[in-house]
């Protein structure tokens, strides 16, 4: 997303039996690292099903500025890669538009170089602290001017010879436990993080499949300990790209909810420390039939039934965030037309993500017709399965913070409301899921664009 772009309001209306099959835009994680690690690999690495979101492209043209060769042949992505420990001082200042995975691991994978890499973002992004991947980073001796708060812009310089470290990271977060890992690549000796609270593994997975000497032990009490020998080879792979579980969540939670409904999800990631969505939902009384379950490069992946159904209110632990931080604004939405009261706990991680979540998602219901506390990690929503009342009359959009998930998430709920529910800006979408609207008109949603008033 460039800085400062008219924002595009879309409305959406109750809608009835979404019926199709859809495939989902690549998994946005592992994408990413797709580029990372292809383009710090030697040799080539080929990739398909890659997310062509605005957040992962961002990604790429870091890589390509840092001296990696990408170029799109057909449906193939193809890297020529620098070789570990051989990336090239860029020679402008590191845009990544409204990534903050991307910004995040980038700041691990190069801040050890010694040399000069700036770290610059949209509006959105400039706001979200850094600080929890700059601290590791200055234990190995990383040198670090940032903008008040560790925010962006950020200028990162390595030593001549960083230190490795063994590092426990102090709240759970893969993007923490990742950015770690990565600076230990270009660091001497046996890099260690501790992780008490296991994240999703796309990191340890995707660097033992490029070569990477990388080990992972589990102890009684669930804590991880991954040791990452520094300096080593990588090399080049082919990848297919699974579907993105965050994406999946809202044609499915679109298809739980409107009457009728019957969608098949095809090729959807399955990876047990992503798949927390889908256990909450089932535990509400989801009809969600997993078919086809198979292994893609490694990974997990299934095709997914989604049927119209009746849902009753849950309390979601709070050690099942890791595994569905970026579901929650999706399924508050889904708690909102459950019997019953739904209570999310744990998610004070909300609070540093595109925007404050929890404060959006919160602010979004009431301006609904949802009742719902919010607390400082809890949200609490007492559903009305009938959705009589919700939506806003006045038309009165959600304020969506430039942030992707909230725009998607409301306008699924506008297709089970009474009324229409209308977000400020769905231009924002495009970050993560270019092809969401499409995707849900094909199946049956009314959504649509709203004359913008100006902006």
């Amino acid at each position: 997303m460039s800085h400062g772009v008219a924002l595009k309001p879309a409305r959406s209306q109750k809608s009835a039996d979404l019926k199709g099959t859809v495939r989902i835009p690549g998994d946005k994680s592992i994408s990413h690292r797709s580029f990372m690690f292809g383009g710090l690999a030697s040799g080539e690495t080929r990739i398909t099903g890659l997310l062509e979101g605005e957040d992962v492209i961002n990604t790429g043209k870091t890589m390509r500025a840092m001296g990696a060769k990408i170029e799109k042949i057909g449906d193939e992505w193809i890297i020529q890669g620098t070789g570990n420990g051989a990336l090239l001082a860029p020679e402008a200042p590191l845009d990544f538009g409204n990534a903050g995975t991307g910004c995040r691991l980038t700041m691990g994978l190069v801040g050890v170089y010694d040399f000069d890499s700036t770290f610059i973002g949209d509006a959105s992004l400039t706001k979200r602290p850094m600080g929890r991947v700059l601290n590791p980073l200055r234990e190995m001796g990383v040198q670090v001017k940032a903008a008040e708060g560790d925010r962006l812009p950020a200028t990162l310089r390595g030593p001549s010879t960083p230190n490795p470290i063994t590092y426990r990271v102090p709240m759970a977060s893969a993007q923490v436990k990742s950015a770690v890992l990565l600076a230990g690549l270009n660091t001497p000796g046996i890099t260690t993080v501790i992780e008490p609270v296991m994240t999703r593994d796309h990191t340890e997975k995707m660097l033992q499949g490029f070569g990477a000497n990388l080990t992972v032990e589990t102890d009684a009490e669930g804590v991880r300990t991954i040791r990452l020998e520094g300096r080593g080879k990588l090399t080049g792979q082919v990848i297919d790209v699974p579907g993105d579980p965050s994406s999946t969540a809202f044609p499915l939670v679109a298809a739980l909810l409107v009457e009728g409904s019957d969608v098949t999800i095809e090729n959807v990631l399955m990876n047990p420390t992503r798949t927390g969505l889908i256990l909450t939902l089932q535990e509400m009384g989801a009809d969600i039939e997993i078919m086809n379950p198979r292994l893609a490069g490694g990974e997990d992946v299934a095709d997914l039934r989604v049927r119209h159904s009746q849902l009753k209110g849950v309390t979601v632990p709070a050690d099942r965030a890791p595994s569905m931080i970026d579901e929650y604004p999706v399924l508050a939405v889904a708690a909102a037309f459950a019997e019953g009261t739904t209570t999310m706990l744990g998610l004070e991680e909300l609070r540093v993500k595109e925007s404050d979540r929890l404060s959006a998602v919160a602010d979004g219901l009431k301006l609904n017709g949802v009742d719902c506390d919010e607390g400082e990690d809890t949200l609490v929503v007492r559903g009305r399965p009938s959705g009589k009342g919700y939506g806003n009359v006045s038309g009165a959009p959600v304020v969506t913070h430039l942030d992707h998930r909230i725009a998607m998430s409301f306008l699924v709920m506008g297709l089970v409301s009474e009324h229409a529910v209308t977000v400020d800006d769905a231009g924002i979408i495009a970050t993560s899921f270019p092809e969401f609207m499409d995707l849900m008109t094909g199946l049956g949603a009314r959504i649509e664009p709203v004359e913008s008033r100006a902006a």
